[in-house]
C-alpha cells in the first residue's frame, strides 16, 4: 500500500508516519511532497527515522501516483500568512483566529484554489485514492473540494474525538462502549447525548457543576451557561457565543496563536538543521509546546494547558490512521468526519459538508442521520453554513464583491462595512 502526503513538509508529519508504522497496514511506501522543498528535506529526514519506507518527491503528481490514500495538509503562505490574518482581524476588533471570523475566510480563500487543484491531479493519478483532509478550514476546503472535482474527499478534525474522550472520562465510562449524539460542522459542533448501555449520561452533568467544570481544559464556557443550553459545544464555540473575551484576552497577551506557533516553530527547525541534538527529543518537546499552549491566549488561561486524559487516543494524526484502518479492513467503525450531508441535517442543502459521526467501511465514510436540532444551535448552523458556500464561491471566482457578500454573512463580522475593510486589508495576503 502506497501512501500520499501533500504537505508533507508539515509538523504533524513525523506523528503521522509514525502512526502508520507502528500499525497493522501493509504500507509499503510513504510518499511527501512539500513546495518547499528544503523544509521537506528536514522533516522528511525526521520522518524517515521512524520508517525507512519514507520517500520524498519533487513532483505531485510522481508523489501520488498509484497511492491507496493521500492525505492532504498544506498552508498556503505558511504561519505567516496565519499570524498577519489575525493580527489584521485583531486591528479590526474582530475574532482573529485562523479558522473562524475574517482569520478563517482568509486562510480559505487563499488556500481553496491550491486544494481543488491537488484533489484534480489526484483524481487523474490516483483515481481510486481516498483523499483525507487536513487542511483547515477542514469544512470549507473538503466542501470545495468535493463540490468541484471527482476526488473521493473525506474531512478529518481531533476536535469531536476529543470532547467524546474528555467527557467519558469525566463521567467515569468506557468510550468504547459508547455511542456519542454529535452534530454541526467543522469548529461549530455540539454533543447533545452520551449513550452507554443504551442509557443517557449528559443528566448527570446538567445536574452537577463540579462535573461540568472539568469537562473542558480551558477556562471557556461558565457551567451555569451550559445548563442552560443543555448542549456540549466543541471548544471553538467559544469564539462564536464569547468573541469579545477572545478579542480582549488576546489584546491582553500581547500576541496571537499564529505567532507563538511562529516562534515555536521557528525554534523547532533551527534546532533540527543544527544537527547535533536528539532530533526525536526535539520534536517531542515541541509537540507538548505546542499543544499546552492550545487556546491559552484566547481563554485568558494564566498556565499552560495540561494535556487531556485522551491525549493518547485523539490527535490528527490517529484520527487519520483510523480512517483508514476502517477504510482498509471495511469494519464499520463509526467515526465523526467531515462529509457531504446527502439529508443527514434536515435543514442543510445536500452537498453541504458537516461534521457528524459515520459509519466508515471499504466504500467510505457514510453519515449517520442526525434528528432536528435546537433551535438556538440551528440558527447559528445554517448562518455560519450559508457563509461557508459563499467563501467556497468567492475563492473560487476570486470575486472581491463575492468576498465581502461572504464575509457579511460571517456572524463574526456581520456588517457590510466591516466586511468591506476587512477585505480590503486581507486581499493582498490572498
Amino acid at each position: 500500500m502506497k501512501i500520499a502526503v501533500i504537505g508533507g513538509g508539515g509538523v504533524r508529519t513525523p506523528l503521522l508516519v509514525n502512526g502508520l508504522t507502528d500499525s497493522d497496514l501493509p504500507v509499503d511506501e510513504i510518499a511527501l511532497f512539500d513546495v518547499d522543498q528544503a523544509r521537506l528535506s528536514i522533516i522528511a529526514s525526521l520522518a524517515a527515522s521512524f520508517a525507512r519506507s519514507v520517500r520524498s518527491y519533487t513532483d505531485v503528481r510522481a508523489c501520488v501516483a498509484g497511492a491507496s490514500f493521500v492525505f492532504l495538509s498544506i498552508r498556503v503562505g505558511g504561519i505567516a500568512a496565519r499570524a498577519r490574518d489575525e493580527a489584521i482581524a485583531g486591528a479590526h476588533d474582530t475574532v482573529g483566529q485562523e479558522t473562524v471570523g475574517p482569520g478563517g475566510f482568509a486562510m480559505a480563500v487563499r488556500t481553496i484554489p491550491h486544494a481543488v487543484e491537488y484533489a484534480r491531479v489526484i483524481a487523474r493519478e490516483a483515481p481510486r485514492a481516498w483523499v483525507i483532509n487536513f487542511t483547515n478550514p477542514v469544512g470549507i476546503v473538503t466542501q470545495a473540494m468535493t463540490m468541484a472535482t471527482a476526488a473521493r474527499v473525506i474531512g478529518i478534525c481531533d476536535t469531536p474525538t476529543e470532547l467524546f474522550e474528555d467527557v467519558a472520562h469525566v463521567l467515569g465510562l468506557d468510550s468504547s462502549r459508547c455511542d456519542f449524539d454529535y452534530f454541526g460542522l467543522n469548529h461549530l459542533g455540539w454533543l447533545r447525548e452520551v449513550y452507554c448501555d443504551g442509557e443517557p449520561q449528559l443528566p448527570r452533568l446538567w445536574q452537577d457543576q463540579a462535573l461540568l467544570t472539568r469537562i473542558y481544559r480551558a477556562p471557556l464556557f461558565d457551567p451555569a451557561f451550559l445548563q442552560t443550553q443543555r448542549l456540549l459545544p466543541t471548544e471553538y464555540l467559544f469564539y462564536y457565543y464569547f468573541p469579545k473575551a477572545a478579542i480582549e484576552n488576546v489584546k491582553k497577551a500581547g500576541r496571537t496563536r499564529g505567532d507563538a506557533i511562529a516562534q515555536l516553530n521557528d525554534q523547532l527547525f533551527r534546532d533540527l538543521a543544527g544537527g547535533g541534538a536528539d532530533r526525536r527529543l526535539v520534536y517531542d518537546h515541541y509537540v507538548q509546546a505546542r499543544s499546552a499552549g492550545y487556546m491559552q491566549i484566547e481563554s485568558g488561561a494564566s498556565q499552560p494547558i495540561a494535556p487531556p486524559p485522551s491525549a493518547a487516543l485523539t490527535g490528527y494524526d490517529k484520527i487519520a490512521l483510523s480512517v483508514v484502518r476502517a477504510i482498509h479492513f471495511n469494519s464499520n467503525a463509526i467515526i465523526p468526519l467531515n462529509v457531504p450531508s446527502h439529508g443527514t441535517l434536515h435543514d442543510l442543502e445536500d452537498h453541504d459538508v458537516v461534521e457528524v459521526p459515520c459509519v466508515v467501511n471499504v466504500n467510505g465514510a457514510h453519515p449517520l442521520n442526525v434528528r432536528r436540532v435546537p433551535d438556538h444551535a440551528r440558527d447559528l448552523l445554517v448562518r455560519v453554513k450559508e457563509y461557508e458556500r459563499l467563501t467556497v464561491a468567492a475563492a473560487l471566482t476570486r470575486s472581491v464583491a463575492a468576498a465581502e457578500r461572504a464575509l457579511t454573512h460571517n456572524p463574526l463580522v456581520a456588517e457590510p462595512a466591516l466586511a468591506h475593510r476587512l477585505v480590503g486589508a486581507l486581499q493582498p495576503l490572498w
